[in-house]
């Protein structure tokens, strides 16, 4: 009998959800993350957009989260409404990746989810680049180990802080220009946030490179991922379900131990 399994995604801008039966992705979908949403404002909205997807019982959810003052409105949530426990990424939750920093607490649940990821199914030393809020650089070794990374702020951040501080400049797209010298203020600064983005992304990996040898794959996910990889020297693949990919592997190799008892 086909199982469905809900994967949460709560990141710092999007609830990234999705819907597995058994191991096919039948859909996604990307909500604004609502720090002031209750549990059921929630609840309505997954409903709502799951209902069309899950045909039958719900065998699980799995949530990875870097926003704590959301993980129990996500738990309360879930349960009320799905009738289930969620599975939250998180200390002593199998992964299959070990983690060697400085302080393993301090890494954010899908970072290690996309390593889990990336590693199943390209093996290592891999690269994984996230924009998100924060764009995020990654290494997962060949051993399954994540060794560190790099965080940067999002290019949506970035743009932000320019119309902000520069009074008279005006909000404009995150787009490509056509080419990189501007005629225009909003060509000039849409090149500025593209290709100066562009130079500290190729910058970080370059050097990236330099430091571990023999990198098999460069894969770049979240939701700018399509636009700055076009021009990237180094990215190699984007694969924008990358996270919710993770989410369901780490599910699998927790089901056997969350059924049975406990060693």
């Amino acid at each position: 009998m086909s199982s469905n399994l809900l994967v949460v995604d709560v990141g710092n801008s999007n609830v990234v959800l999705g819907v597995y039966r058994d191991d096919d992705l039948l859909n996604s979908w990307r909500l604004a993350t609502a720090r002031e949403r209750t549990a059921d404002e929630y609840g309505i909205l997954v409903k709502q957009l799951t209902d069309g997807t899950i045909n039958g019982a719900l065998e699980g959810v799995i949530v990875s989260s870097v926003v704590p003052p959301l993980n129990s409105t996500m738990a309360s949530m879930i349960e009320k409404y799905f009738g289930v426990t969620a599975l939250f990424v998180e200390p002593g939750v199998k992964t299959g990746i070990a983690i060697h920093v400085d302080n393993p607490q301090e890494v954010g649940a899908d970072r290690i989810v996309n390593c889990v990821a990336v590693h199943d199914k390209y093996g290592g030393p891999s690269i994984i680049v996230d924009f998100g809020t924060a764009t995020t650089f990654d290494v997962v070794t060949a051993d399954a180990k994540y060794v560190g990374g790099v965080i940067a702020p999002g290019i949506t951040i970035s743009a932000e802080a320019l119309f902000a501080r520069a009074a008279r400049l005006p909000r404009v797209d995150i787009r490509r220009p056509p080419t990189v010298i501007g005629t225009n203020t909003v060509v000039n600064m849409q090149s500025g946030l593209y290709f100066g983005y562009l130079g500290l992304v190729d910058g970080i990996l370059a050097r990236m490179k330099r430091e571990v040898a023999g990198v098999k794959k460069v894969i770049a996910t979240g939701g700018l991922a399509s636009l700055l990889a076009q021009d990237s020297e180094y990215i190699e693949e984007v694969d924008e379900d990358l996270t919710l990919k993770g989410l369901k592997i780490i599910y699998d190799r927790n089901r056997a131990p969350r059924r049975g008892r406990s060693r």
